[in-house]
Parts: structure tokens; sequence; C-alpha cells
């Protein structure tokens, strides 16, 4: 069975440079440029999809069948079957897409039966800074590995979803994160899993 190569990254193919920035004033885009303010338009804003177990590939075509702007970034890995070199191409961030959409094509993405999650971005201005200069790097095809954020020890927050705000401490990274959350005046506390997406660092 022939691997298959790469999906389509991004679309479209100039998301990066108007998705919740400023392109003008940051000298990446003339907006007048066909397609580009489209795009940019129809009350969309980025979302971070959590997506069900390799589902990664199989939701970007099913947003891209249905239109929706999306970033998907992918790496190639070589790796050696009966003697013979094979290169795939595999998410760079396992689990997640990057859906630039209005609610509709938000609600749109859940009804693939692909996706486990939605995370609204608040600063959609970092993000897609951050996201141009990881699409940057691979279109150099730089060697690139992913490098998690979250480490044991690290202070954590929990950012969105029913336990938004509750504190406590990264134990380990097997998986999911397991956090603990202490109640320090007895020296007790409690343990969770969760995912990585759902907590920012403090």
């Amino acid at each position: 069975m022939p691997i298959r190569g790469p999906e389509l990254q991004c679309f479209p193919h100039d998301l990066l440079t108007c998705g919740g920035i400023d392109a003008v004033a940051s000298g990446f885009v003339d907006l007048a440029a066909e397609g580009v303010a489209e795009t940019c338009r129809a009350g969309r804003r980025w979302w971070v999809v959590h997506t069900k177990a390799r589902q990664e590939k199989s939701v970007a075509r099913e947003l891209l069948d249905r239109e929706i702007p999306y970033f998907l970034p992918q790496i190639p890995k070589t790796s050696v079957i009966r003697g013979r070199r094979r290169t795939s191409y595999i998410p760079l961030f396992t689990g997640y897409v990057f859906v630039y959409g209005s609610e509709r094509e938000r609600h749109e993405s859940l009804t693939t039966n692909r996706v486990a999650n939605t995370l609204p971005v608040n600063n959609a201005d970092e993000l897609t800074r951050d996201l141009l200069q990881v699409w940057r790097l691979i279109e150099q095809n730089a060697p690139l590995t992913v490098e998690a954020r979250l480490r044991p020890g690290d202070r954590v927050r929990v950012r969105g979803g029913a336990l938004a705000g509750v504190e406590g401490t990264v134990l380990d990274r097997r998986g999911k994160c397991r956090v603990l959350v202490a109640v320090r005046l007895l020296q007790q506390g409690v343990s969770m899993e969760i995912d990585d997406f759902l907590l920012e660092p403090i």
C-alpha cells in the first residue's frame, strides 16, 4: 500500500498572512491581493481543534472539502520497511489542527465526528505570528523536533472548560499531563489527567 503524501498544509495558501493579524502593518501581504481580504472577513477567528487519535489528516481533508480555512503543519519522517526507505508525512503537533473559522464553521468541524474538542484563541496576533514562523521553517526544510511547553514541576492554570481557573503542578507528561491540585494546609492533594492545550503556565 503506497504511503500518502502530505495533506495540503494550509488552506487557503495565504491564510497565515491575514488570519487574525494586521498584515499591512506587519508588511507580510497586500490585503488587496486576490482572495486575501475575503479570507479575513466573514467573522472568522482562530480555533485550536483537538482531534481524536490519528485523525489530523482526515480532519484536514474534511475541512478542505467544506472550504474551511485551516493550518496543519506536517514534517517528513523517513523509516526503513523491509530494507526500503520510505518517507511519510506526520503532523508536527500531534492531535491538533488550527482552524480559522466562524462559529458556524467551528460547529461544522465538530460534525466530522473526528474532533474531540475546540478551544478559542484569545491572542490571535500572537498565534498567527507563531504559526507563520513554523510555516517558514517547514518551507525551508529545517529539521524540526516538537518541544513540549510544560514540564514536570511547572505551575499551571486550567484556561478553559468546566475547570477553568483551577491551579496545580505538572507531575508527569506520559500521554496527557497529570496535574496535582494541592490543599497545602493539609499537605495533601488530588491529581487529574488533562490535555496540555487546556493549560497555561503561571
